[in-house]
């Protein structure tokens, strides 16, 4: 078969960087383009030891557009701002769309609340498909594929199931969440230095944090009604992997047997997501691929339920790449196959 081509528009950022590596092993993909500012004219190869050729060269970003007729599909590792521009403009070409932004994850009231912008794009926003194939299935052909946050994708995965089989309540909702500090993206700034990073643990966007949103809107549709959520973000002082420990209160026939046999069953046929004992899910089994294990346990007062991904590949570029399968009916594990954990 022909190879899609795709081209990445933010080549250069942590996930950008993953997503263009995983792309350049992918059997049924082809690298049409990818773009950095900063890395403008240099070789893709010898920058990201990705499996292109020496003589791809990364373009800059403000070229992204004039490349649209060399690519099928493209993947925007960009912030929402340049997301909310870009990604249009291509699913109006006729291009599979694949936005690890938030620009499409919500409903347009939202945004300026938590995103700082109006959003002017409001029809896109009805057609977006949130991309968690687990919970909410594959992309429709032609979708823009609003590729979920890392945080949302640990949380979701642990918790959407108990909510769908009603056994959790709605309300009360408190997620606890932790990830490494390539979780802020690629940035100078002195909060993510080694000397103030290492040996810390903090909280931060405390109430402010523009995946609240996004987790309240998936967890509804789970729920098929409102919810109310408690979600706090914390910075690990490692490189990569989030867990999120999420409490909710319980009803009648929440067991700790019955939570535990709702995962397992929710995910018996699921290729990346494993239900094991809450005390068996660590970032060291996740690490370095696309999985995610999820494990929960109650009593009578309290369920808990734990999600632990790697927040670059499930969290990102691998759960983008399989959302790009899942579109065009391939299996879902192709080019991710390859992706060993970071740990024995």
């Amino acid at each position: 078969m022909d190879r899609l081509r795709i081209g990445i528009v933010g080549a250069s950022g942590y996930s950008g960087a993953v997503a263009t590596r995983i792309a350049s092993a992918h059997p049924n993909l082809a690298l049409a383009f990818a773009t950095s500012d900063k890395l403008a004219g240099k070789s893709v190869a010898t920058e990201l030891g990705a499996f292109v050729p020496a003589d791809v060269h990364f373009v800059a970003n403000g070229a992204a557009l004039d490349h649209v007729d060399a690519c099928d599909a493209v993947l925007l590792a960009t912030s929402a701002e340049v997301s909310l521009r870009l990604a249009p403009a291509f699913a109006d070409r006729g291009k599979q769309v694949i936005d690890l932004s938030g620009a499409f994850r919500l409903d347009g009231p939202s945004y300026p609340r938590w995103y700082g912008f109006a959003h002017d794009a409001p029809a896109w926003l009805d057609r977006a498909h949130y991309g968690l194939p687990e919970l909410f299935g594959s992309p429709p052909k032609g979708a823009l594929v609003a590729n979920p946050g890392c945080y949302p994708t640990a949380a979701l995965l642990a918790l959407g199931p108990l909510l769908r089989e009603g056994l959790v309540l709605p309300t009360g909702i408190v997620i606890d969440a932790k990830s490494g500090v390539s979780g802020a993206g690629r940035q100078s700034g002195e909060a993510y230095s080694f000397m103030e990073v290492g040996d810390d643990l903090r909280a931060y966007k405390v109430l402010e944090h523009q995946h609240t949103p996004e987790i309240t809107r998936a967890l509804e549709r789970c729920a098929g009604g409102p919810t109310q959520l408690t979600f706090t973000a914390h910075l690990l002082p490692i490189k990569r992997g989030l867990l999120a420990t999420c409490y909710a209160r319980p009803r009648d026939g929440a067991t700790a047997t019955r939570v535990a046999s709702c995962l397992a069953a929710a995910y018996a046929d699921a290729r990346f997501v494993r239900a094991v004992p809450p005390g068996e899910v660590m970032l060291k089994r996740v690490v370095g691929t696309n999985a995610a294990y999820v494990g929960a346990t109650a009593n009578q007062d309290v369920v808990v339920a734990i999600g632990a991904i790697d927040n670059l590949l499930k969290g990102a570029a691998g759960q983008a790449i399989q959302n790009l399968n899942r579109m065009n009916g391939w299996d879902e594990d192709l080019g991710l196959r390859h992706l060993d954990r970071a740990s024995p």
